[in-house]
């Protein structure tokens, strides 16, 4: 009954943002639901035993994996493609494959680097980076969000990227 309540609870607090990457992810409602089920399942599973520090956290990282592998096998599929596929394509330039990383660095170290990239960045620039890298939303969806125009996303997206790798060379990870 514990584990009811708890999953209950993990829904109605968490379930939209969830959603939302999901939706972010693959443009389409039943599959946003689904990953939500699938996300709510995989706590189920894993937490209980170890239950996580931050579940709010934990259930949108794996919506956002759930959504990303289930977008591959649909790309696979040639079943359409949507926003998170350009958004990654566009983090391609400046961050290699995780083959490449994992040929010349401990993920960890990259993750770290990333992180302490985006901390030195104003709060805005950090936000449009994190909200078009991680939770896949379209520039235009930015750009309302923030209420500047979408060449100035696009802009700011491009400088940061730039940056971003310029940070990532001058520490010899890429």
């Amino acid at each position: 009954m514990e584990k009811e309540i708890i999953l209950g609870e993990l829904s109605e607090k968490y379930g939209k943002i969830c959603k939302t990457v999901a939706k972010n992810i693959l443009r389409n409602d039943e599959d946003a639901e689904e990953i939500l089920n699938d996300s709510l399942l995989a706590f189920w599973n894993f937490a209980f035993s170890d239950f996580p520090e931050n579940p709010g956290a934990w259930l949108c990282k794996t919506a956002r994996n759930l959504a990303l592998n289930r977008l591959g096998y649909l790309s696979a599929e040639k079943r359409g493609k949507g926003n998170a596929e350009i958004a990654l394509s566009e983090l391609e330039e400046c961050i290699p494959s995780k083959n490449s990383v994992e040929e010349k660095i401990d993920e960890a170290v990259l993750l770290k680097s990333i992180e302490d990239f985006l901390r030195s960045e104003p709060k805005e620039k950090r936000n449009i980076f994190v909200r078009r890298y991680w939770y896949m939303f379209s520039v235009s969806e930015i750009a309302k969000t923030y209420g500047i125009s979408e060449s100035k996303v696009k802009s700011t997206l491009f400088r940061m990227r730039k940056e971003l790798r310029k940070k990532l060379e001058k520490e010899e990870l890429i």
